[in-house]
């Protein structure tokens, strides 16, 4: 079995309740989104902040590295989703005016409310967050939401 398999089988152990499941619909991405938001929020030393320039940026550059080694299939939908992402609080810097630390607290804001939501889900399943186990998890929660819609397309992963 491959890696990526025992990962999200191991993933789903603990994600069998029905609203457990739609909880996390909800919070991972937002979990994601806001933690990018966070990220981006840091100084960037090298010139003008930019979509593609910051530390947001270069973090979701090493995540994909990571998804790269587990499936390439995986790694190419992760492209989409970390444009999707630099783009999304990008935007949302500008909105605010380029203020990173408007960013910065609407951004911890978001992801204290989506973890909140995910251990009220955890409660509601009855078990613990996978990453108490092994903190690799935090990165499969995306990959299992997405082998999900990869199932749904009929796309191998």
């Amino acid at each position: 079995m491959r890696m990526i398999d025992r990962l999200l089988e191991k993933y789903g152990e603990s994600h069998q309740n029905s609203l457990n499941k739609l909880i996390h619909w909800i919070c991972v991405p937002l979990i994601v989104f806001s933690l990018a938001g966070l990220v981006m929020s840091i100084p960037w030393p090298f010139g003008h902040i930019s979509a593609l320039k910051n530390w947001s940026a270069v973090l979701l550059f090493l995540a994909l590295i990571y998804y790269l080694r587990l499936s390439i299939s995986m790694f190419f939908g992760f492209i989409v989703v970390v444009a999707l992402l630099l783009w999304g609080n990008y935007s949302f810097l500008q909105s605010l005016d380029h203020d990173q630390s408007q960013l910065a607290i609407w951004s911890l804001i978001i992801f204290i409310v989506a973890w909140i939501g995910q251990f009220i889900g955890h409660k509601i399943e009855g078990a613990k967050p996978s990453f108490f186990q092994d903190i690799q998890f935090l990165l499969i929660g995306p990959a299992w939401l997405m082998h999900f819609i990869f199932k749904r397309l009929g796309i191998d992963y």
